[in-house]
């Protein structure tokens, strides 16, 4: 799956890879599985941290269209009958506050130019091919290396003949595979469920409950597809797909959902501060010893002289 336009990106991912590859050769064996599985991770990472700004966009345009659920539903209620007004009348509201229902939209758009990237730059090493900038030592270096006894250029229905040109076992080199595109699946569920389940939470009487649950239970089946790909391309799916669950609960547990008041407004919630902002809180001073307690005076009667005690008189 070769894109002509997307040239310049194959060959920037091709330099990452070298960069990554050569820096991990320095102390590991170059054409160990480990280098390789770091190699591919540390490209994973790198490439989510550089979408990480969209990823908090969609989320806050997600928070936001959360928020205003219960005017949405004020919209759909009055206008009932007139869908083109109630469009309108909705996307006037969203627009008023800054939210867009395509947000969601931007990481998913971000990574699939890079995954195509991905594939077509490991199915070349899968198929010993030194392009995009790559050097033949690389690619010869790709196809050496083996994760767990399987080729990381392998795939699931590459025949036993060239399984075993890659100097592997063919029923361990699948059972391998089988198990990374189950872990890709069940990454793929957990994601979408954690998605899902706040949706539903958020808004229990949203007609598109029964789509979303759908979808919960048919997007892992997807992932099934990647029986296609190397085993490099899989690395990285299951890398990603871990990534996102991950930046999921974080972003959920900071921002909790929206509660309304009985008006459909939004009762402010207290979110739990960043790492960076723990970081940056100077420690807080010290309260002042509190203030000693106060001396009691007892009022004696003051000593009278002894001529005064006893009535006589000084001579």
């Amino acid at each position: 799956m070769e894109l002509s336009w997307l040239s310049w990106l194959y060959e920037a991912v091709a330099f990452v890879i070298t960069w990554i590859h050569t820096g991990y050769s320095t102390f590991l064996n170059p054409d160990s599985g480990l280098t390789w599985l770091l190699t591919i991770v540390t490209l994973t990472v790198l490439m989510r941290i550089l979408i990480f700004p969209l990823f908090l966009k969609q989320m806050r345009s997600s928070k936001k269209m959360q928020e205003l659920a219960p005017k949405v539903a004020e919209l759909r209620k009055r206008y009932k009958n007139d869908k083109q007004r109630m469009n309108q009348e909705v996307m006037a509201l969203y627009q008023g506050a800054g939210a867009n229902p395509l947000g969601g939209c931007l990481p998913i758009l971000a990574q699939f130019p890079i995954f195509i990237s991905m594939f077509t730059v490991l199915q070349a090493m899968a198929n010993g091919r030194a392009v995009y900038g790559m050097s033949p030592e690389l690619v010869a270096s790709a196809r050496a290396a083996h994760v767990f006894g399987a080729p990381v250029p392998a795939t699931f229905f590459m025949s036993d003949q060239d399984i075993i040109a890659l100097d592997a076992v063919p029923l361990q080199t699948k059972i391998v595979l089988g198990i990374f595109v189950a872990v890709s699946s069940l990454t793929t569920f957990l994601t979408v469920r954690q998605s899902v389940t706040r949706s539903m939470a958020q808004m229990p009487d949203n007609p598109m409950a029964q789509q979303q649950k759908l979808l919960m239970y048919i997007s892992p089946l997807f992932a099934f597809f990647s029986l296609n790909f190397p085993l490099g391309l899989i690395m990285y799916w299951v890398t990603t797909n871990v990534w996102t669950l991950g930046q999921q609960h974080w972003f959920y547990s900071r921002n909790p959902m929206p509660q309304f008041d009985a008006k459909g407004n939004v009762i402010p919630v207290k979110t739990k501060p960043s790492l960076m902002a723990k970081l940056r809180k100077t420690p807080e001073e010290e309260p002042p010893p509190p203030p000693p307690a106060p001396k009691i005076v007892r009022n004696q009667p003051s000593r009278q002289s002894r001529s005064k005690r006893t009535g006589s008189k000084k001579s």
